[in-house]
Order: structure tokens, then sequence, then C-alpha cells
């Protein structure tokens, strides 16, 4: 509990700046005027004042009748500091802690191991023993899960609070949201929430009301600016930059909903980069500074082995969930090779398809390299919902790959191949969690490492890493998730078994909507005449 600052209401706000140069006895002032009196007492009696700091009650109420007592300890030169305030930001100076009554402050400073003293009535000091607190924490408190409402143990509930803080940290740093869209803020401001007064960061349409946001009034910044990564406001690096306020991306995460992005479903799941964007390899990203640099231990190795068989056994992907493997029809003996397309206007494509630049290339490129291979080509789905550009006519496509396979969840069909042929598509990632050959063309994130073999090799990355590494970093490490029904920070575990129940991802009206005006667009556009007998599925779901 020391190592992850958890325990007591450690989502509250910081205490004032304690006197710098040594460390502190804090004395837990109660709302009793004897008892606190008493405290003072002996406190000021053995120790320099100005090294006390007083801790006080919670109930304001109590104010009034401590005045005095608090006047006193102020113009001795004792600090003091109200209660609601971060309990570990307190022990990180103290020396020691003198209570009336044991509570939930000197209980985290015997965790700690820090002396815990408590005044008897008789004016004695009573020396309180450690193993009371770990008593206290280990048989006498029942822990629940919040999202499954199964016990757990205190040493699980004390990870879950150590990633909720790392989360909440993280989130009060943002001092401003921009180039959300409408239909995703509140699911951006549940992600992003900060757990004190404020909420969660603020929205905001222009560069310059972002960028004031993130100053204080002397033009300091006060945190960051988080922008989604695909639409940054004109200027905002710029004025960021100039007025020294740094600027975090946001993009959806790698496991994201049971659903299109495209169709107005926002994400339960996204990353925050503060580095680069993990799509663009012309530097670097948080995400490929962990997987260069962390140091995986066991436990998270285990936790990525287990997470990969869980997305594998519910054939998990990043819009969908279940499904069966569709009949492709590939004669005996030839290898089967999925070609993923993407979007055409895709910043991954424009930034990481290296010499090859669409769809097309992409299809004519690997005939070459697999001539005698049974090519699957999948278009996108949101191409093929008619949100996004990219579509190739089935005619052209077949003059390069041997089938076409639209509708359902590409999971089971990346099961049903031998190998992924890919410019940048998430679908490598996928492919290489179950075990698959990948052929990269361009240069996405899990390209490098030694698991994929790479025709635009990335020079700065060479480490060699281990498929669990690889997923612990891309799943656990890099995203955040929150659990639809609670609307608490979550794991990707957490996450994937929402994904089972579909009553939580129920389209809204805009949805509907959304859907529709893609219907319309696919009816809008040139009609290609498939040719006779192609081997085309899904044109139902397409």
């Amino acid at each position: 509990m020391h190592r992850a600052g958890v325990g007591g209401q450690f989502w509250n706000s910081r205490p004032p700046a304690l006197r710098a140069g040594f460390e502190v006895t804090l004395v837990c002032i109660p709302s009793d005027l004897h008892v606190a009196t008493r405290l003072w007492r002996d406190a000021v009696q053995t120790q320099e004042a100005a090294r006390l700091v007083l801790v006080l009650p919670r109930r304001r109420h109590a104010d009034a009748r401590l005045r005095p007592l608090l006047d006193e300890a102020r113009h001795s030169g004792a600090q003091l500091v109200a209660a609601d305030v971060d309990p570990h930001a307190l022990l990180d100076r103290a020396a020691a802690v003198q209570v009336g009554a044991v509570d939930t402050l000197s209980a985290l400073a015997l965790l700690r191991e820090l002396p815990v003293s408590r005044l008897h009535a008789s004016g004695h000091r009573i020396r309180e023993d450690p193993a009371r607190a770990l008593a206290l924490l280990l048989s006498a408190t029942r822990y629940t899960d919040p999202f499954s409402g199964a016990p757990m143990t205190a040493e699980a509930a004390i990870a879950l609070l150590a990633e909720w803080r790392r989360i909440m940290m993280a989130n009060r740093d943002i001092a401003a949201c921009v180039g959300m869209s409408l239909w995703k803020r509140r699911r951006i401001a549940q992600l992003f929430a900060r757990a004190d007064a404020t909420g969660s960061p603020p929205f905001h349409r222009r560069a310059k009301s972002a960028v004031r946001a993130a100053q204080s009034r002397d033009g300091q910044a006060t945190g960051s600016i988080a922008v989604w990564s695909t639409r940054v406001p004109d200027g905002l690096v710029a004025e960021a930059a100039s007025a020294g306020v740094p600027v975090a991306r946001v993009e959806d995460g790698f496991i994201r909903s049971l659903g299109l992005g495209s169709d107005l479903l926002p994400p339960a799941s996204v990353i925050v980069d503060r580095t680069g964007v993990y799509f663009d390899p012309s530097g670097p990203s948080d995400l490929e500074t962990i997987l260069a640099t962390h140091s995986f231990d066991d436990a998270i190795r285990d936790r990525a082995r287990r997470l990969i068989e869980q997305l594998v056994a519910a054939n998990i992907s990043k819009y969908a969930a279940g499904g069966s493997a569709p009949a492709l029809g590939a004669p005996p003996g030839r290898p089967i090779v999925l070609v993923p397309g993407q979007v055409a206007d895709d910043l991954s494509v424009r930034l990481g398809g290296g010499a090859i630049r669409d769809n097309l290339a992409l299809l004519q490129q690997v005939r070459a390299t697999v001539p005698d291979a049974f090519i699957v080509y999948r278009p996108h789905p949101d191409v093929v919902a008619g949100h996004r550009p990219g579509a190739l006519a089935d005619a052209t496509v077949l003059h390069f790959a041997d089938h076409i396979s639209r509708g359902g969840a590409i999971a089971p069909l990346i099961g049903s191949v031998d190998e992924v042929h890919t410019l940048t598509s998430l679908a490598g990632f996928e492919a290489l969690l179950r075990g698959r050959l990948v052929v990269t063309y361009g240069q996405p994130f899990y390209a490098g490492w030694g698991l994929t073999e790479d025709r635009a090799p990335i020079p700065r990355r060479g480490r060699l890493l281990a498929i669990e590494e690889l997923v612990a970093a891309t799943l656990i490490l890099y995203p955040r998730y929150i659990d639809l029904r609670t609307r608490l920070p979550c794991g990707p575990e957490v996450l994937i078994d929402s994904l089972a129940n579909s009553a939580l991802w129920r389209p809204t009206a805009l949805m509907r909507l959304r859907r529709l005006q893609g219907r319309m667009r696919r009816h809008l556009r040139t009609v290609h005449v498939r040719p006779s007998g192609s081997a085309i599925d899904g044109a139902a779901d397409a």
C-alpha cells in the first residue's frame, strides 16, 4: 500500500507544502476539545512546535470549538492541515504519528512501520503494534470486486486501487480537451475523470482557448492538452509549444467496442500518448518506448498470457466479439493468405504505409510475393459501411485475390488462414495472438520486435520480444479502459467480459441514423458489376 499510495482517501488533493528540511510528527486532532487539548499539550512538551503538524478533523462544526486551541498551536509555530487531503502525501514527510484513537491515517502509518503512539486517559503514551493494522487489513476486512461482485483478496484490491490512482493522477495532468466530437464527449469525460471537485477536464473547440485553459494567470503551464489525433485544430501544436504546454494525442484503444466508431459508437477504451502516436513510425511514441524499454516481470507476462487466451477463446477483435469462420472454398495444398483492406485516408496508411499507398498496390504486391497462395481480401468495415473512402471494385480485387470476405467478425476469419499480409492493419496484431505468420509491408506498431516478417523495417526497433510482452505493452500498459456498467476504470479483461452483454452496446438513435446514412452512400455509389461466379461472401452484410 505504501508503494502504491492507496488506502484512505488517496484521491484527495495534496496538502499545502510542509516546511522543508526535516521530518515532522503528525498529531491527529479529534473533534473532542478535551482530548484534542491533551494531545496538543503532550506533543508540544516533548518536541519543538515547528516540527508538529496538526491534522484537523473533517467535521466542520468542530472548528469553532477548537479555534482557541488551534490559534494557540499556530502561534506556537505548529502547522495546521485539514484531514481531507491525500494521507500518503502527509505520511511521506512524517517521522511519527500521535493519536487519541487509532484512525485511518494512523493505520496507514503503522503499515509503513512508522511509530504510532496513542495517548491513554492516564496520560501515558501507548505504542501501537503494526500487527494490529495488518490484521485489520487482511483478516477484519472483506473486499468485493466492483465489477463482478465476487470476493477478492486484499492484494487484488490494492492492485486495482493502484491502477485507479495511476489513471486518476494522469487525468489530473490534463487541463483541457480539444478536437473531441460531440457524440463521444460524455465517454471521454468518464475516461478522463479526476475524482476531485472539477470532475473532468473542460472541452474546447479552438486552439487558443485550450492553451489558455492549460495556463495559470501568470502564463505558466498547469497541465497538458488532450487532442484527438485526427482532429488537431489549426495552430494548436505551435501555440502550445510557444506557451510551454504539452500536447497529448488521444486515439481509440485496440479493444474498443461492440460496433464501429464510424457508426458514432463511443469508445470504451482510449490511448493517451504524450510522445507521439502509435501509428506514426516517423518518431517514437509512448507505446514504442514501453516496448523498447519496459522490464516485463513474470506477473505481467502471465497476465498477458491469460489475456491472449481470453481474446482468442471469445473471438475478440477491435470492434466485435464471437462469430464463426466463413467458408472460403480454398483448394487443398494452397496456403491461405488474408489481406485486410484499410481506409484510404487513414493516418496509419499515410504515415506508416511506406512505399505502398493503397489497397490495390498492396494486393498487387502480395500476389507477387506469394503467387501460389489463395488470397482472401477483406475490405475495411468502415469502408463497407459506407463511411470512409477506400472501396475497390470487386472485379479489380479479383484480378489479384481469390476471394472477397465481407461481413461477420474478422477474428474467426484470421483463425482460418495461414498468413496475414498487411500494411499497418490491427489485423496483423490480432493474427500474432493466434499464432499466424504476419508479413508487414508498412511500419505498424507491432513490427520490428522479432515477431513479424517485415518488408519495411524500422532501424531503431531492435529489441526481441515475446508475444506476451507485446500484448502486455499494447493491451495492458498503454491504453485505459472503462467499465460501462459502473463507469469505473477497469482492465481489458473486464471490458472483454462486457462485450458479451449486448444490452450495453445498444445503438442509439444517432447511431441508427448514421447507419442509414452509410447505406444511402453505398446506394449512391457507382454500381460495379461482379463477374459471374466470383468468390465473394457476406454481400448482405457489406
